[in-house]
């Protein structure tokens, strides 16, 4: 038999979010603020050599910048495309024959996808199970365990006690635990300083939420130094542009503070939205991230965000949310977009009462 293509790739398909493009979109978790007024200064005075010439092969400058920033060393630092570039190197880092990753549902939605391109198999566990005994994750032996956290689509947050205890359980030799935190600007804390200090422990971050740089897809990840090595080996040498990773060194940096200024408004506006919601009757899951998911008014998410953008607004439908059934994220951003989100759903409210009444 060929070996092309893979027959566990029959199950895969290409990325497709469903975007349309609409007046005011709250569907992707981006910084709705706009990037760091740093990185737009650096983009303007770029050079030739800025394209002609190669990058640093593993993005040195933006590594001694996440180390500075965290504290950790060097050697403690990797980098990618997009932190999704760093899930995708540490699962292939971990693949192996039979190899399994193992997660609480739902999550991430590319998760299931990143473990069958790497050759392994997603084994899903129910939140609450998972959030109830974290053994259930362990169960079988799997080759990584992948933790979100905040949790996207939801907004959950599991404690670091709940983290401890799942390493406290895990074998000596048991598998790589990968923290995705690329919501942790958002939430009340970050384990990345237990990933410079515990074994076989990963955090990975992004630069595309809280920092602005979505479109430099740009990532990285804290880990002990032999962590990391496994993690670089599996990603390949020149993956990050110069231009990309001076940047986001600039950003990291924040010289004046603006990352924890438009993050201030953010949680804000998340607190205030999530009040105008409920004051609506809507149910909403209480966030650690950049966004709030809400029960969709109409039990149908796809339905109610195919009416908001007929007046120029989408957010993101999900189906399969626990507590709540099928819910719309709704990405923060400056009140004046908010408000566009609730003057929508404000009408598609009125519309679902007109249908109801007798």
């Amino acid at each position: 038999m060929s070996p092309f293509p893979r027959a566990d790739y029959a199950a895969l398909h290409p990325y497709d979010p469903g975007r349309i493009p609409v007046r005011v979109d709250l569907s992707d978790n981006t910084n709705l603020w706009g990037p760091h007024p740093a990185a737009l200064a650096r983009i303007r005075a770029a050079t030739a050599d800025d394209l002609r010439c190669y990058p640093e092969v593993y993005a040195d400058t933006l590594r001694r910048a996440v180390a500075e920033r965290f504290g950790v060393g060097i050697d403690c630092v990797t980098t990618g495309v997009g932190s999704d570039d760093v899930l995708d190197s540490s699962f292939r880092a971990a693949s192996g024959p039979g190899a399994v990753v193992s997660y609480p549902a739902p999550t991430f939605s590319m998760i299931g996808d990143l473990a069958r391109m790497n050759g392994m198999e997603p084994r899903p566990v129910g939140w609450q199970d998972a959030v109830d005994d974290p053994r259930w994750l362990l169960e079988g032996g799997p080759a990584l365990v992948y933790l979100c956290r905040p949790n996207n689509p939801t907004g959950a947050l599991l404690p670091a006690e709940w983290v401890e205890r799942l390493l406290g359980l895990r074998d000596p030799e048991g598998p790589l635990v990968v923290i995705d935190e690329a919501y942790a600007d958002f939430g009340p804390d970050s384990l990345i300083d237990w990933a410079a200090r515990l074994p076989r422990l990963l955090v990975a971050r992004t630069c595309s939420k809280a920092y602005g740089l979505a479109g430099l897809r740009c990532g990285f990840g804290v880990g002990r130094p032999d962590v990391v090595l496994e993690v670089e080996k599996a990603r390949g040498p020149y993956k990050v542009s110069r231009l990309t990773a001076e940047v986001a060194a600039l950003v990291l940096r924040d010289a004046d503070g603006w990352i924890g200024r438009t993050v201030a408004e953010c949680l804000d506006n998340r607190d205030r939205l999530r009040g105008e919601l409920e004051k609506r009757g809507l149910r909403t899951l209480a966030s650690h991230a950049n966004f709030i998911l809400v029960a969709a008014p109409s039990g149908s998410a796809k339905a109610d965000n195919d009416a908001f953008r007929e007046h120029g607004v989408t957010t993101r439908p999900f189906t399969g949310i626990p507590e709540i059934g099928e819910g719309l994220r709704v990405t923060m951003g400056p009140w004046r977009l908010l408000e566009r989100f609730l003057e929508a759903l404000d009408l598609r409210l009125g519309a679902l009462e007109e249908i109801a009444a007798p």
